[in-house]
């Protein structure tokens, strides 16, 4: 199989550095290099093996990286194509990174672009009778590209999804957290002023058929924020408006529900830079520095995200109920004992790797059924700013971003669909909104054009998204016989059930009355021909429908959504489901769906808020499994019970207590502390004072036979004393337990207390490299015993005056580990006072 060639720096194009890709990417052999045990016998396996590193796997891997607070699990994130951008293109200048138009393999073939990447990352990797965009093949994937509207579903959206999903969702760690991380959370800083205030209250006081009563929709989260006794003056400063203007609390709270849900962070904490328009490519930069910054060396052993870019993952192979293999077209990855994979490629692909790798296993005959996508209809209209209620004197009217939510009764069954409101003042023959708001990148010369702007109409765009029939035999994912990178491309169906038509002609009406709102009972322009920015003139309370029917060019073709969804939806019964509440796929033990896939029902929302919920949702689940353990080792339980009388000192999910003292490191990694020389004695030490009499237990574990460590008791703070290496404090003034089978001398050997002599000595080794010891230190007055995996092996009574001091209220005492030789293990460290 061929594999990049390996570079240990950035790469040097005819025009570039590569530092953005070098630092955040591996080459698979530096990955597979990482998990190896026959070049590092301490290599630790990856144990959740991510397959794509687009708009949900970033989100994931991060917050996995996040919430694993006891650093038990090494993430390897596999992406299909190359490190593109570190940021959402419409954060960057302008550098020519479209999105390309919908089309096919068949039309791409006789073009001759059917091996190259249009817009230089985007592929095509299925047939299907509709054309499609595809795929961005980078990492972050389609969210570089993302629009940024992130409604969040409304309750009834979530029927027909599992009850403990739509709970956690709808809970305080779902949606609330997740449009945190997106931006979408606040009103919009950067949308304001007399166009946005004017379109806005038309809005909110207009009454549209389908269109869902303001009043029975929650609150803006903003909103929500203020309290039960927000004022009108707090409601109005939301919404940037100097004042009331005799409005209610309920008048102006019904405004902010229809404030555009953006994902773009303006503000956050303070000293921390916003986010700007959200991708998932900045959390999966910060992941992988994150990652790298953890450890003191500059190697791979350790590192707790790896990513791989150009690796297409060509099949899993499964036996007995479990995956054991990723395929890839630079060399297979083995998924030891207790891994997972995370598959995350986008709902086509994911759905078309499922159906190659798991066809003919029990409980996968619903892989693949159930696809939906987004129907979506354009209305562009152009009145005059004479017909809104603006004042006259202000010459530039700038932006607006609006939204409605809606709803029709289709045969029976309640529909959902949103309208996304764009508008901007231009001069008469401006005709496009959207790119005022989203694709201009501010200079200062195109700044000091709009504050001279003289706006003589507006551009208003209304999209409407409506959801998709979810029931529908038609629409599938299937594979089909050609073959791409050895494995069966992707079949796709999609096509429009007549609930589907029935919803799509209810949003469509909305849009037309919406669009007389704003005209004002006056006159106005259709777009009806984009291509050749065709206008004509619609009379004073002409429905838009009149010029523009309902159907192309205003209604969309389904594959230019980007929202595909449903093949691998998720449910409790794997005869109408592909997945558990988890994600897991019914099919195997350890292989879990993430992404719109899973969705049971999409709604009318872009699939990213709750995709993103869901991303967290699994990590914060996969989190708290312990990760894979060397064969031999002991369960993950703790070996004392809470009911003896011991409190934890180290609990392996919190350092916080734990200090460093000298050279090297002692990293948190799955579960314990595991000490990382640097060149000279170094000191990891709790921070707790001991009781003056104590029993100390704690498990170790080596990593080799010649490992040299200790176990430090009784000794001062080591930065109240002039030490140039204060990991010697303990040394001199304390006592160490000894950590070393090679010692000669017994005073010197494991489980001695270090240069003192005990006549009575029992010489115990430690159990052999990759199992955990238990080591147990009780010291009374001035006497030491300890016992080692239930042997007691010294008991001896210090004679030397100015060590090993009973704790004091004044001069406290502490314990710590030895950072000597190798890397040695701690962990389940508990006290208590005797």
């Amino acid at each position: 199989m061929a594999t990049m060639a390996q570079s240990t720096g950035p790469e040097v194009t005819l025009f570039s550095r590569d530092v953005l890709g070098r630092y955040t990417c591996n080459t698979m052999s530096e990955a597979r290099d990482a998990q190896n045990p026959n070049i590092n016998a301490d290599a630790r396996p990856f144990d959740v093996i991510v397959i794509g590193g687009g708009s949900f796997a970033g989100v994931f891997a991060q917050h996995l990286l996040t919430v694993d607070a006891g650093r038990r699990h090494r993430v390897l994130v596999l992406e299909a194509g190359p490190m593109l951008v570190g940021e959402h293109v419409q954060n960057l200048p302008m550098i020519g990174l479209d999105t390309p138009g919908p089309t096919s393999i068949k039309d791409l073939r006789s073009a001759g672009q059917a091996t190259t990447p249009r817009n230089e990352v985007w592929g095509l990797a299925w047939h299907s009778d509709i054309p499609f965009t595809g795929l961005a093949y980078c990492v972050g994937g389609r969210s570089l590209y993302w629009g940024g509207w992130s409604p969040q579903p409304l309750p009834n959206e979530l029927s027909g999804w599992p009850a403990a999903v739509a709970a956690d969702l709808t809970g305080p760690k779902g949606y609330v957290e997740a449009a945190k991380q997106l931006g979408s959370d606040s009103t919009n800083d950067f949308i304001y002023g007399p166009l946005q205030n004017a379109l806005r209250r038309i809005l909110a006081d207009g009454s549209f058929t389908h269109a869902m009563s303001l009043s029975a929709l929650p609150d803006h989260p903003a909103v929500t924020a203020l309290g039960a006794a927000a004022t009108p003056a707090e409601v109005a400063e939301i919404l940037g408006l100097a004042s009331p203007d005799g409005r209610t609390v309920s008048q102006l709270k019904n405004e902010a529900k229809v404030e555009a849900p953006l994902a773009v962070q303006a503000l956050t904490r303070p000293g921390f830079f916003p986010g700007n328009k959200f991708s998932a490519a900045p959390l999966t930069v910060q992941a992988a520095r994150t990652a790298w910054g953890e450890w003191p060396r500059l190697d791979n052993l350790r590192r707790r995200l790896m990513i791989v870019p150009n690796c297409h993952v060509e099949r899993l192979v499964s036996e007995s109920g479990r995956v054991t293999k990723v395929q890839t077209n630079q060399g297979d990855i083995e998924v030891l004992q207790d891994a997972v994979v995370v598959i995350a490629a986008g709902t086509i692909e994911s759905t078309r790797l499922a159906l190659v790798s798991f066809d003919g296993l029990p409980k996968t005959g619903e892989i693949g059924k159930g696809l939906t996508a987004h129907l979506r209809s354009n209305l562009t209209i152009r009145v005059p700013r004479t017909s809104l209620p603006v004042d006259p004197a202000i010459a530039e009217l700038s932006e607006a971003a609006l939204f409605l939510k809606g709803s029709a009764v289709v045969q029976g069954k309640e529909r959902f669909f949103h309208l996304q409101i764009t508008a901007a003042g231009l001069g008469p023959q401006g005709n496009n909104s959207e790119a005022e708001l989203w694709k201009k990148i501010p200079d200062i010369d195109t700044l000091n054009r709009f504050r001279t702007a003289s706006d003589s109409h507006v551009v208003i765009t209304i999209r409407g998204i409506g959801e998709m029939d979810t029931d529908n035999p038609k629409s599938f994912v299937r594979k089909d016989p050609e073959l791409d990178y050895g494995t069966n491309r992707a079949f796709v169906g999609l096509e429009a059930s007549q609930r589907d038509t029935d919803l799509w002609d209810a949003m469509d009406a909305c849009s037309d009355e919406v669009a007389l709102a704003f005209a004002g009972g006056k006159g106005y322009e259709i777009l009806v021909n984009p291509l050749n920015n065709q206008w004509v003139t619609a009379a004073s309370g002409t429905s838009a429908k009149d010029k523009l029917p309902y159907s192309e060019p205003r209604r969309d073709r389904l594959g230019t959504t980007h929202h595909e969804a449903g093949s691998l939806r998720m449910g409790t019964d794997p005869t109408t489901s592909a997945c558990d509440t988890d994600g897991r796929l019914h099919a195997v033990s350890n292989a879990y769906a993430l992404g719109p896939a899973s969705f049971p029902r999409l709604g009318s929302p872009n699939p990213m808020l709750t995709g993103a919920a869901l991303a967290r949702r699994l990590a914060q689940h996969l989190a708290f499994k312990p990760g894979p353990q060397p064969d031999g080792q002991p369960g993950e339980a703790l070996p004392y019970t809470a009911g003896d009388g011991y409190q934890v000192l180290l609990d392996g999910m919190d350092a916080r207590d734990w200090r460093l003292a000298g050279p090297g490191a002692f990293p948190l990694v799955d579960g314990a502390l595991v000490s990382e020389p640097g060149g000279e004695l170094g000191l990891s030490w709790c921070n707790v004072p001991t009781p003056p009499d104590f029993s100390l237990r704690l498990q170790y574990r080596l990593s080799r036979f010649d490992d040299n460590s200790g176990v430090f008791v009784r000794f001062p703070d080591p930065d109240k004393k002039q030490y140039g290496n204060p990991a010697y404090v303990p040394v001199h003034f304390g006592f160490e337990v000894q950590i070393d089978d090679l010692a000669g001398p017994d005073e010197r050997h494991t489980g001695a207390i270090y240069d003192v002599v005990d006549p009575g000595f029992n010489r115990v080794n430690s159990l052999p490299p990759g199992q955990w010891n238990d080591l147990q230190i009780d010291v009374v007055s001035q006497t030491y015993t300890v016992t080692l995996n239930g042997v007691r092996t010294t008991k001896v009574t210090n004679t030397a005056a100015g060590r090993g001091l009973p704790s004091t209220p004044t001069v406290p005492s502490f314990i710590g580990l030895q950072a000597h030789n190798g890397r040695v293990a701690f962990r389940h460290m508990r006290i208590k006072k005797l």
